[in-house]
């Protein structure tokens, strides 16, 4: 039976990523970035497209994980009737460029019997490499990659699969490395990998130290940010919205996108949140890339980017992976990088402002490029768009696209105060901020005091949650008020919330979606706003019990199958944890405010 979503835990190097099973099977991992061909496919097919397996060869009666406290080190123990056996597996972050996942096999009790299984599929499970011993070690080799495997034990080379059975004793510890290298280079040497564990605990519980405290619910947050910092790619500073590609948003369906790439709005998102938990080197790190990603004119803005900033993010479909779960097609690259979503622009100047106390005050374009922008939200803004959730139903006018518009332009304003904007820029800024707030009023509200989708239409849309939590308007009014209710009462089910009702919404794709896990949050958000603490508290701690044994969480969630669904993790839904417990984590000292974005 294939593993659950849920059945994952994270492995990263801020670099790459891969997935681990509660059977001790790794079915995802790519080298060297997280938008690399995967060389482990079998999350989106079956064994024959690529995994690496570790487990106990006889009956498994229990399995627990943790990751060691701060850290993505995992560690996986197998209980059977022969004793107990621990699995340690590790990304090691090194500062040279070397990459690897490592295994630390440990016996804690009796005797385990154990069986490991090594299929290497290059380029998403479709190429057989060539397969050769050097020095003991299995060399794997197609195209421009090549990974190097060692053991300790005498490996054959095999086309197919590798296979060692082996028994585990009290004591007994085995090592395991799987190094990736350029196909033209030599292989890597080999490494400690005990040491490469010890060095990668301490490199992430030294990361964590900088964390802020948060009381009670520090382990959630905690958690979710260690998340956050594996979905940043280290040598940019990008921040991509997922490690993975194509988990379904409804098992069977077509719904199956690319996220492994970085959003503007979701890394916004994500740098809020790092700041505001006490993680500040992040901002300057991510500025430097927003700057070499966005460089040009500020018309030719894309809305997402590859992690070191690349442009191209051509669509494909790979036919010879039949998804996970049957769910197909499976897609790279992801179409909606050509996209107009007007919203992106508030969220950056958003950030700018936030990261403001922070940023180092050495590079003037930075403003220049924020001008730039701003002066084409004040072009742009009565076009329709494409919207937050990236419909590919055509352009409309989308109701939180315009909210952000509006922020875009306030935040601008508030960022000129501290100097560098001529007089009459400014009086133009405050005039158009005004005629977007009276647009919104105007057409983004139906009869019953209620926001809608987008302009002139009568649906729903959880992304107007954001109306009071940007500032755009106070949770205490009538519209606010208003909303939330019909948000409750008709795009809710089970306590989770929708992003819209499919049924009505045409979105260009068809098919039905889980309720949206940051969507939720956005609520309990709301009504902390509004003073309905015990009940944001219940939002809160009930999307905190869906996450899994290892504290992740995906971007969706069926409440009638009781599963996740969507990439795993999403930077999203681990974003919104992280806001959400801050706020609630504030609300709890009285000489804290309540957070809002405002």
């Amino acid at each position: 039976m294939p593993n659950r979503i849920e059945d994952y835990a994270l492995l990263s190097d801020t670099q790459s990523a891969a997935l681990v099973g509660r059977d001790g099977s790794i079915d995802w991992l790519t080298f060297p970035r997280f938008d690399s061909a995967a060389c482990f496919a079998a999350l989106l097919g079956d064994e024959e497209h690529g995994h690496w397996q570790i487990a106990p060869a006889e009956e498994v009666l229990d399995v627990t994980r943790r990751y060691r406290p701060g850290s993505l080190v995992l560690e996986t123990r197998f209980t059977t009737a022969g004793g107990e056996v621990e699995v340690i597996d590790c990304m090691p972050i090194r500062a040279d460029d070397r990459l690897d996942v490592v295994r630390l096999v440990r016996g804690i009790s009796g005797r385990v019997p154990m069986r490991m299984r090594l299929s290497v599929r290059m380029d998403y499970g479709s190429i057989v490499p060539w397969i050769h011993l050097v020095d003991g070690m299995l060399r794997m080799v197609a195209g421009p990659d090549s990974l190097t495997f060692s053991a300790p034990f005498d490996l054959t080379s095999s086309a197919d699969l590798t296979t060692v059975e082996f028994a585990v004793n009290r004591g007994d510890e085995l090592p395991f490395d799987l190094a990736w290298r350029p196909s033209h280079q030599d292989p890597p040497a080999p490494i400690s990998v005990s040491t490469a564990i010890s060095s990668t605990t301490a490199w992430w519980q030294r990361w964590m130290r900088q964390a802020a405290d948060f009381g009670t619910l520090n382990e959630p947050i905690r958690s979710s940010l260690t998340v956050l910092k594996g979905l940043t790619y280290g040598p940019t500073g990008g921040i991509v919205a997922a490690a993975t590609t194509s988990l379904p948003e409804s098992i069977g369906g077509q719904r199956n996108w690319d996220y492994r790439y970085c959003w503007l709005r979701d890394a916004t998102f994500t740098l809020i949140s790092l700041i505001d938990a006490g993680f500040t080197k992040e901002a300057n790190a991510w500025r430097d890339w927003l700057m070499r990603a966005v460089a040009g004119r500020p018309e030719e803005v894309q809305i997402m980017y590859g992690p070191a900033g690349e442009r191209r993010l051509t669509e494909l479909e790979l036919p010879w992976l039949p998804g996970y779960e049957g769910s197909s097609p499976v897609r790279i690259g992801n179409g909606a990088h050509d996209q107009f979503q007007l919203d992106v622009f508030g969220e950056v100047m958003d950030t700018f402002l936030a990261a403001q106390p922070f940023l180092a005050d050495d590079q003037p374009d930075v403003w220049r490029m924020g001008r730039a922008l701003v002066e084409m939200v004040g072009r742009r803004w009565h076009e329709p768009d494409d919207g937050i959730w990236e419909v590919r139903g055509g352009r409309r006018h989308f109701t939180h696209s315009k909210v952000m518009a509006w922020v875009a332009m306030d935040r601008a304003i508030r960022l000129a105060d501290l100097g560098r904007v001529p007089p009459h820029m400014l009086d133009r800024w405050r005039a158009t901020r005004e005629e977007i707030r009276q647009e919104i009023l105007t057409k983004g509200v139906d009869e019953n005091g209620v926001f809608v989708q987008s302009f002139g239409s009568e649906a729903l849309d959880a992304s107007v949650l954001l109306v009071p939590l940007v500032g755009f308007l106070p949770a205490d009014d009538p519209r606010v008020v208003a909303t939330v209710a019909a948000i409750q009462e008709r795009l809710t089910e089970d306590g989770f919330v929708y992003r819209y009702d499919s049924s009505i919404t045409d979105d260009g794709v068809g098919g039905h979606e889980g309720t949206f896990l940051m969507c939720t949050f956005w609520l309990a958000d709301v009504l902390l706003l509004q003073g309905r603490v015990k009940e944001a508290r219940a939002i809160f701690d009930r999307l905190v019990g869906l996450r899994n044994d290892v504290g992740l969480l995906a971007e969706m969630y069926d409440p009638v199958d009781k599963r996740m669904l969507g990439n795993f993790p999403q930077a999203f839904s681990h974003t919104a944890l992280v806001s959400t417990g801050i706020a609630l984590s504030r609300q709890q000292d009285p000489d804290e405010e309540i957070w809002h974005r405002g």
